[in-house]
């Protein structure tokens, strides 16, 4: 008996979007983890960015996000393109916005689909797009006394 790619399992969920948020609270690699889980999904990509202690060759101190007030809405628009795009079982992210320290996690995402190579490929797709396109800006504070606003 083969196997067909007509199983329910194998075709995106209806409504895969489980946890979109924006927040001035620590973030949860468990909560987000949580959210995507799913029965008919094989492979689960997770991406976690942290506050690195270094940009461009210079320290890093500190650093605080802002956003937009549409920023949750940009998200809800390119998760429902990346779920759209491939057969995304569950789909979270959250950002953190606010004042952070080194090593804080300032962004989490994850994406279950039937099969690994589609969910590390719908998670790259989520990441990329969140960091490109979603009004969330970075205010860094260098050692030598130096600030640089990035983002999208």
């Amino acid at each position: 008996m083969g196997r067909t790619n007509d199983h329910p399992g194998e075709q995106a969920a209806d409504d895969p979007i489980r946890l979109l948020a924006i927040r001035d609270t620590p973030l949860s690699v468990d909560e987000v983890f949580r959210a995507v889980g799913d029965e008919a999904a094989g492979g689960t990509a997770l991406f976690v960015g942290t506050v690195r202690n270094h940009d461009g060759g210079t320290d890093v101190d500190a650093l605080g996000y802002s956003c937009h007030p549409t920023a949750e809405a940009e998200m809800r628009r390119i998760a429902e393109k990346v779920a759209a795009e491939y057969p995304v079982r569950a789909l979270a992210a959250v950002h953190r916005v606010g004042d952070l320290a080194v090593g804080d996690l300032a962004v989490v995402v994850a994406v279950s689909c039937p099969h690994r190579g589609e969910a590390f490929d719908a998670c790259r797709k989520l990441i990329d797009d969140l960091k490109h396109e979603v009004p969330i800006w970075k205010h860094q504070q260098f050692s030598d006394g130096t600030e640089e606003w990035v983002g999208a």
